[in-house]
């Protein structure tokens, strides 16, 4: 009997008519339909004509109002809606129009699908931003919760997940210097690359003849980033070790970065000095004595499952035992802060190991535990697979983490939200009271300048204005040795920026 293909369903068409209001209206459609690719066309009130699925959105001008309608053809059923408003225009406008289209449509796809996301209409990396401007006008949490909920229609669990997380924040960012900055390393190396992986990682048996020259330039960007923050007159704040997996490297070679950042930095106002330790198997007892001896606080020591058939499903080369060695190895070396990492949703696991991954890591008692729920993105090779894990676990898994993590003394204290998360979840970081990262809470929050050195790291720069500038190092080892000097040409640019500031600054007083 011949084996039935599978079919790979068509792109789902959406087609815009008197806008170009894109983004907020895809991500809408993604939380639907996460696996489905879309296109687009513009200047048309109809769906092509062989399309039987697909959404029609479309904005007109009237003479005393503004008409928004939507249509939508999914799963056999066609529905639609017309609302009209006070005039308004999508230029001037962009975010009010821009909500009712999305209000319009998830109201429509959630009554075909029958799926009622916990999020509702809220997209956004940083659902925590939204609640800290209610907390600064006094607001209860009954209150804010309520404000958030008819605005969004967020689920009550996770207005309060939110709201918690807002809350341990507060007086954490009170604190932050005025002239502070972080500093983030990349340590683009991993033992192997894991099949979720999306960041710029590379193996080490791929890239060990790289690594001398990386790190020789990473030194010298390191420099003159010393300089640059010498001369602006700024604090470092809090220091962040990234990958990859920084303890890929030999311990002498982490003692080459960590001198660099010692004898280019002033480190007395260190709040907060990190490194990503990550695979337990790169992980020895002269890494660690290297990264205490230089002042490292916090290190993380990250499984993502304790699940040894999980393990070796995505590529990772360790296994259970070597986690709980690695991390009774990092207590015994004297470092009281340790995160752990935690992967929801991992090809192969169950609601049940996930439970047991929890328990165990429990039994070890870290000091942060942090929850990631799995994010299909392109550049992983799970990507291929994403059809495959629409009937994921993960939100099940979520919710244990949420009811289980807290009942053992570990508050949110810090979340993001990605694209193509599986269910629509969230990221999650839950610490004991004084044990939050505060790099993780600072990039999230976006009211601290970021430096960023290595390759695929990201300078983010802060003005008072609320204005951010992004600038982004090149992505591969081999583009930013090569191209170094090309690459340092752009701290000029920072330059002109931290002056920017001080003049704003200036003007303030």
């Amino acid at each position: 009997m011949p084996i039935e293909e599978t079919k790979t369903p068509k792109p789902f068409p959406i087609v815009f008519s008197g806008h170009t209001l894109k983004y907020e209206i895809e991500c809408i459609c993604k939380i639907f339909l996460p696996i489905r690719k879309f296109t687009f066309s513009y200047d048309t009130t109809e769906l092509p004509a062989d399309a039987e699925e697909g959404a029609v959105l479309t904005l007109e001008q009237l003479e005393s109002s503004t008409r928004f309608y939507v249509q939508v053809r999914y799963l056999g059923q066609k529905l639609e809606q017309t609302q009209d408003f006070p005039p308004c225009s999508p230029e001037s406008e962009k975010q009010l129009c821009e909500y009712r289209f999305s209000a319009m449509l998830f109201r429509l796809l959630e009554q075909i699908t029958d799926i009622h996301p916990a999020w509702g209409l809220l997209t956004g990396i940083r659902p925590v931003k939204k609640v800290q401007p209610l907390l600064e006008q006094g607001l209860s949490k009954e209150e804010v919760c309520q404000k958030l909920h008819e605005k969004y229609w967020i689920s009550p669990e996770k207005l309060s997940l939110v709201y918690d997380t807002a809350l341990v924040q507060q007086p954490l960012l009170a604190n932050t210097p005025k002239h502070g900055i972080s500093l983030y390393l990349s340590i683009p190396f991993c033992p192997t690359r894991c099949s979720y992986c999306s960041f710029v990682s590379h193996s080490i048996a791929q890239a060990h003849q790289l690594i001398p020259g990386y790190l020789e330039k990473l030194c010298e960007e390191l420099k003159l980033w010393g300089q640059l923050v010498r001369e602006q007159g700024l604090l470092v704040d809090t220091v962040y070790f990234g990958g990859g997996t920084p303890t890929s490297l030999t311990a002498p070679q982490l003692a080459q970065v960590l001198t660099a950042v010692q004898e280019n930095f002033d480190l007395s106002h260190l709040r907060e000095y990190c490194v990503e330790a990550g695979r337990p198997d790169t992980i020895t007892p002269e890494k660690l004595k290297t990264l205490k001896q230089f002042g490292v606080d916090r290190i993380s020591v990250n499984p993502q499952t304790m699940q040894d058939s999980v393990l070796e499903t995505i590529g990772r080369k360790h296994t259970t035992v070597q986690t709980i060695e690695a991390f009774r190895m990092a207590r015994a070396a004297g470092f009281d802060n340790i995160n752990m990492d935690l992967i929801a949703g991992l090809p192969g696991d169950t609601p049940e190991g996930f439970h047991n991954t929890l328990e165990q890591i429990l039994a070890l008692n870290p000091d942060s535990i942090t929850v990631h729920a799995l994010t299909l993105k392109r550049a992983a090779n799970l990507f291929a697979e994403g059809e495959s894990q629409v009937h994921n676990p993960v939100e099940q898994m979520v919710q244990e983490s949420m009811r289980l993590l807290p009942e053992h003394g570990y508050a949110p204290y810090y979340m993001y939200r990605q694209k193509n998360t599986i269910d629509n979840q969230e990221n999650v970081g839950y610490a004991r009271a004084g044990k939050e990262s505060l790099y993780n809470i600072l990039i999230m929050d976006e009211s601290q300048s970021i430096f960023g050195a290595g390759c695929g790291a990201s300078t983010k720069l802060v003005e008072p204005c609320g204005r951010i500038t992004r600038i982004h190092n090149y992505k591969f080892p081999y583009e930013y040795i090569r191209q170094f000097d090309q690459l340092m040409q752009k701290k000029e640019q920072v330059r002109e920026i931290c002056e920017r500031i001080r003049e704003q600054e200036k003007a303030e007083k």
